[in-house]
């Protein structure tokens, strides 16, 4: 599945208010993976985006063939091959003076690691969401697919800017609610 096409600009979209309520209507702390909850709850507390869809990222490898795993990488000698299942977020963005500050705040969270962190759009979420843009650390060789095989030694590495990644949203939301939402208590 091709998850990374260049940003678009945001367009019109009147159907905003309702699409935002009827997303926040079906969400479900059971399809968000744990570490992730408050994130993804503190981004819809924002009036100008909603979440579409996320994943804390997951790591495959000989032993750990669950899918949803949410164990961190081993510190063995034993694994050579790890498959990785992409770290992300996709927000849907109101077009507004507060929806283009949070992009522009959001584009800044790539200066993590910008060969293993991008902001993109991808095709099929825009046709199901327009205004739709999804943060994932992906190395830059990967940034078109939704996993990807790497070495133990590069795995660990993603990992590192996987959970830097989180953290770094988390401030960004944190910013975001500060300077957009004055009278919001975080």
């Amino acid at each position: 599945m091709e998850t990374f096409t260049e940003v678009k600009e945001l367009v019109e979209n009147p159907h905003y208010p309702d699409q935002r309520r009827k997303a926040l209507a079906d969400l479900s702390d059971a399809v968000i993976d744990a570490p992730i909850i408050d994130l993804i709850h503190a981004f819809n507390t924002l009036a100008y985006c909603f979440t579409m869809q996320s994943c804390y990222g997951h790591f495959l490898y000989d032993g750990q063939k669950n899918p949803h795993s949410l164990d961190p990488l081993p510190n063995t000698d034993t694994v050579a091959i790890v498959e990785y299942r992409i770290a992300y977020i996709c927000l849907c963005v109101e077009n507004s003076d507060s929806g283009k500050k949070l992009l522009e705040v959001l584009s800044r969270v790539t200066a993590i690691d910008p060969d293993n962190v991008q902001i993109c759009c991808a095709e099929w979420f825009w046709e199901r969401q327009i205004n739709s843009f999804a943060l994932q650390v992906e190395p830059e060789r990967f940034k078109h697919q939704d996993r990807a095989e790497l070495n133990y030694t590069e795995a660990l590495k993603i990992e590192k800017i996987r959970n830097e990644f989180f953290v770094r949203l988390e401030e960004a939301v944190e910013t975001i609610k500060g300077r957009l939402n004055p009278h919001t208590n975080p």
